[in-house]
């Protein structure tokens, strides 16, 4: 048995959010999940989410926001995240445009360090949600590695998506242990996957958390699949986020080739109480 809190990133059932958040939120607590991070909140207000969650009896363990909202927002982004109980604020995707060695690299780290100051004035944690580009070297060191050193563990912590650590090449459940006592929430993906590490196969959402079409993606034999149904060791990487000290674990699938997105979320919470949580 392990001893973890199971949430679901809503943005695995994105396209049901935006036609019914309510109907939605308690279909996923009837699944089995006590937690939910936010990725968009489809035009409701932080009274109406922190409600509906008051509702299902769901706590918001937090959200996938862009980090450009704080510097432009400032409290009242923040204060959003407070009404509806986020325990953390994850930046979602910073591209290699933004990373170590381009121009306007240093200026970034000192905006995500006022950020993660701001938040953690309010009691918010920052983390940094990978994809499979951080695992590319820069002087023998993972891009990755290079921002959480320069923003510092103690301001932003990884939260790394076992998906995309592994389809960049690295085994996850090995580099979970990397951030032992720093990774308090980690990401369940599964897939399959001819051609690892060949380049971008996933797509990227907006402010409001609805996905910016990309017709051109070539098909290179990846898809996405419930937990259980694909290729990842998720008990060699459960037993890593055990002896990581991890608190929450969250299912996220980013697309449904095979399974519809509410029956995959079930899927995925099935599968994860027939290995123990």
């Amino acid at each position: 048995m392990y001893d973890f809190k199971v949430g679901l990133q809503l943005y695995s059932v994105r396209e049901e959010m935006e036609k019914d958040m309510d109907g939605t939120l308690a279909k996923v607590k009837e699944m089995g999940y006590d937690y939910v991070e936010f990725a968009g909140y489809f035009g409701k207000s932080a009274d109406e989410v922190a409600s509906l969650l008051k509702k299902h009896n769901l706590k918001c363990i937090g959200v996938h926001q862009s980090y450009d909202l704080f510097v432009e927002q400032g409290q009242k982004a923040v204060d959003y995240l407070k009404t509806i109980g986020a325990e953390y604020s994850a930046i979602p995707w910073m591209g290699l445009e933004s990373h170590k060695g381009t121009e306007n690299y240093d200026k970034r780290v000192e905006e995500i360090k006022k950020v993660s100051d701001l938040l953690s004035k309010n009691g918010i944690k920052m983390l940094y949600h990978n994809h499979d580009f951080e695992f590319n070297k820069l002087e023998g060191k993972y891009i990755l590695e290079w921002f959480l050193e320069d923003v510092t563990i103690e301001k932003i912590k990884p939260e790394l998506d076992t998906c995309w650590v592994h389809y960049a090449g690295v085994n996850p459940s090995e580099y979970i242990l990397k951030y032992k006592g720093n990774l308090p929430v980690v990401h369940l993906k599964d897939f399959v996957c001819k051609n690892f590490g060949a380049g971008p196969v996933y797509a990227l959402i907006d402010s409001e958390g609805k996905e910016i079409k990309n017709d051109e993606k070539p098909d290179l034999g990846f898809e996405y699949r419930p937990c259980g149904d694909g290729i990842q060791d998720f008990k060699a990487i459960l037993d890593a986020c055990t002896k990581a000290g991890t608190e929450y674990v969250i299912v996220e699938q980013d697309g449904w080739p095979t399974t519809p997105a509410l029956e995959s979320a079930r899927r995925s919470r099935e599968y994860l109480k027939s290995i123990g949580i």
